[in-house]
This record gives C-alpha cells, sequence and structure tokens, in this order.
C-alpha cells in the first residue's frame, strides 16, 4: 500500500459519516447486467469487509483491488482479450499494428546514432502478440540489426497472461527459467533467438539505452475522482449502500483528502481524475531516457486535460456499470496526456499527443492495409477481409510519444 493511500485510509476511517453523492457519475451499463445472485462476487464480499473495516474507499483503491488483488484480481485470474473475452485491441485485430511500430523503433534506432545494444520493454503486454508482431519485422530486417545486441523485457503482474505470452514468443525447445520470488521471474528465449526476461516492476528492469512501448496500459492504472463543490474539492469514494446490504454506491469525501495535491490550482473543469500511479511510471521513464537514451512511445485512450468523468467498465465488449459484480469486468478511465507531459519535469523532449490515425499514415500503413487487403480477398476469407476493414477504423482514432512521446485513442461513449 502506499504511503498516500496509508495516509488517505486513516483519514476516511476516522471521517465515517460521509456526504451522499450527488454526482451521479456515469453509470455505464451494457443492459445486460449479472442476475442478482450473481452480482454478489468473491470480490465484492472481499470488498464489503474492507469498507466495514475501514471506512468508504477510493477509486483508486477500488481499481487496485478489483484489477490486480493476488487472490481475486481480474488481470490476476483470467484472460480477458480476443473476442471470448471482453475486450479487442489493435494487435488481436491485425499484425499491421505491431509491425508499423516494430519499423518504428528500427527507424529511432538508426536516427540516434545505431547503439551497439537497446533493450524493448513492454508494459502490459497483453497476450504478447504486438511484441510477436515487433520481434517478426526485426527477424526480416536482420541485415539491419545484425550488430545490435537485442533482448526483450515485459512488465507483467499477471501470472495469467505472462503463461500465454511465453507460448506466444518463446521458443519451445529451451526451457523456461522461473523463479517466483525473484524481481526477474521468468526468463526464457524467443522464437528468434533473442533473450527475454519477465517483471512485476518497470523498476526492476535493468537501466539501459532502451525502447519502452506502453499500449492501453496506462488506462487501467488507478485513477482518484473529484467533484467540485460550494466546499472546495470533494474526493468521490466508494462505500456500501445503506439501503442495500450487498450494494455499492458513490459518495464524497467530508473533508478534504491526501490526493487533493494532485489537482492543478488553475482547474476549470468541475469533475476531475488523477492518477499518481501514471506520474510515478512517467518520471522513471524519463528518468531513465535522460540517462542512458532511448525513447518511450505510449499509445492509450485518452485527452490533454479537457475531459471529465472517463472512469467506466467493460465486459462482453459491452459498457459495463462499475460497481456491479467488481472483478468480472475491466475498468478504464482515459489518460490525461497533459498530466504526463508535466510529470516528465522537462527531462525529456516530449511530443504530441497526435492521432495514432497520423502516426500510422506517416508509418505508411494506407500502402500496407492496401497489400494486405488485396492478400486477404485473393486467399483467404471474406471474414478476414472484414476484420481488415475494422481495423482501419480502429487506427482512425489513436494517438503517440516519442522521447516520451504519448499516443491516445479517441474513445467516444
Amino acid at each position: 500500500m502506499s504511503v498516500l493511500a496509508r495516509v488517505a485510509a486513516g483519514r476516511l476511517a476516522a471521517a465515517r459519516a460521509v456526504i451522499p453523492c450527488l454526482w451521479r457519475g456515469q453509470y455505464f451499463s451494457s443492459g445486460k447486467e449479472p442476475a442478482e445472485d450473481n452480482s454478489v462476487t468473491p470480490m465484492l464480499r472481499h470488498l464489503i469487509y474492507k469498507i466495514k473495516s475501514t471506512g468508504p474507499i477510493t477509486v483508486a483503491e477500488y481499481m487496485r483491488e478489483v484489477l490486480t488483488n493476488p487472490a481475486k484480481g481480474y488481470y490476476v485470474t483470467r484472460d480477458m482479450l480476443g473476442e471470448k473475452g471482453d475486450f479487442i485491441t489493435s494487435p488481436e485485430i491485425s499484425q499491421i499494428f505491431g509491425e508499423l511500430l516494430g519499423i518504428w523503433f528500427i527507424s529511432e534506432w538508426i536516427a540516434t546514432g545505431k547503439n551497439a545494444a537497446f533493450q524493448l520493454v513492454e508494459l502490459g503486454p497483453g497476450r504478447g502478440t504486438l511484441s510477436g508482431d515487433i520481434l517478426r519485422v526485426f527477424s526480416q530486417l536482420g541485415s539491419v540489426l545484425k550488430n545490435c545486441d537485442i533482448s526483450i523485457h515485459l512488465v507483467e503482474v499477471s501470472q495469467k497472461l505472462s503463461e500465454i505470452q511465453a507460448l506466444t514468443l518463446t521458443e519451445e525447445k529451451v526451457p523456461l527459467e522461473r523463479e517466483a520470488g525473484s524481481p526477474v521471474y521468468m526468463k526464457g528465449v524467443t522464437k528468434s533467438g533473442i533473450p527475454i526476461s519477465w517483471y512485476r516492476d518497470l523498476q526492476d528492469v535493468p537501466k539501459g539505452y532502451s525502447f519502452y512501448l506502453a499500449h492501453e496500459f496506462f488506462d487501467v492504472l488507478p485513477v482518484h475522482k473529484f467533484q467540485k463543490t460550494p466546499q472546495g474539492w470533494r474526493e468521490v469514494l466508494i462505500d456500501i449502500d445503506p439501503q442495500v446490504s450487498d450494494k455499492l454506491r458513490f459518495v464524497l469525501a467530508p473533508c478534504a483528502t491526501p490526493a487533493e495535491a494532485f489537482i492543478q490550482k488553475d482547474e476549470t473543469r468541475d469533475h476531475v481524475e488523477v492518477c499518481p500511479d501514471a506520474g510515478v511510471i512517467i518520471q522513471e521513464l524519463a528518468q531513465r531516457i535522460s540517462l542512458t537514451g532511448g525513447a518511450a512511445l505510449i499509445a492509450d485512450y485518452g485527452h490533454d486535460g479537457t475531459k471529465t468523468d472517463t472512469f467506466r467498465g467493460f465486459c462482453g465488449h459491452q459498457l459495463h456499470d462499475v460497481l456491479i459484480a467488481p472483478g468480472t469486468a475491466d475498468l478504464t478511465a482515459d489518460v490525461d496526456f497533459s498530466y504526463l507531459r508535466r510529470m516528465s519535469q522537462g527531462k525529456v523532449a516530449s511530443l504530441g499527443p497526435i492521432s495514432q490515425q497520423t502516426f500510422l499514415r506517416n508509418m505508411g500503413i494506407d500502402v500496407r492495409l492496401k497489400m494486405t487487403i488485396y492478400r486477404e480477398q485473393h486467399l483467404c476469407s471474406k471474414i478476414s477481409v472484414h476484420n481488415m476493414k475494422s481495423f482501419l477504423n480502429e487506427v482512425i482514432s489513436s494517438l503517440i510519444i516519442k522521447d516520451l512521446l504519448p499516443c491516445h485513442l479517441d474513445w467516444e461513449p
């Protein structure tokens, strides 16, 4: 538990009386919520016990528990990607996305002097599909990279997903090295012979000239939500509904809370979301890049300090009420790229955000996509062609960073 969270918990426990939240929030619903008896999940029981013990919890603590609790967390216990999961990302639709990113990394490596070695570090690698597509480009352009020592480093908290990544990326004939208690909890060799390692925390990744990739990673980091009131900013908390004992509700804190320090003094919005964890990671990336060189590419749903309430859930590819059946749905909030730029503290060049569509078109996606669709139409099924066209629609709204260059995917409700 962070110092901020501990301080907040102490204050909230002391101030058990809360204010009913007049701000209703966007109670996103798919229209297919679980039956009443199925909505009382193990995670909900855990949260109710926690709130009864310590008082209302912040939205950030709620997200952290629901998504990454070691025993019951959404990301820890399941494979949520793909058609059978709760959402699909660009790499799962088409290999083109990863191929173009691979070309971008190589072009950056060339532009910065062809360093003798570089690390490719991916935060939240999903199934490993994106890294796999990038590695295929590295192999195809092996003559360009032949004198460069490359290693792959994946930051992944989910044991379930790390196993899927290993199946996707590693050579079956070379046994994986596993050491559960070590910062490097798994090691292996990719199918193209490149060393690959797994970590739970970015800080455990060796420092060195690196290219960092975070695709739809920052949007699941815990956010604190604040509502402007006549008494000033008040944090939105989550409490037990007094009318229904196994149901949660939003309330407002009765007094100031520590996370309020992250709100800009000149803030004009009446509702804001702040993500201290994102700031910590950006500062770590900026520090590493300023000391050892490289670049970071961050692609995510986000905005430039303009949006208000973006906290939402996804289950079965449908919007889902964030307080219903916790642990069974993904939780996400749009990334504030203006905050990421501030947190880089001027140590690196921050470019963007720009749309992912612009970035990919500058990388030649239109020509690549036409070639792929032509091949699919002549060699494969109409379903494949449909998927390729869906991918084209997907990349129309996206974003990017260089040296610390963000990428955002515009989300429309």
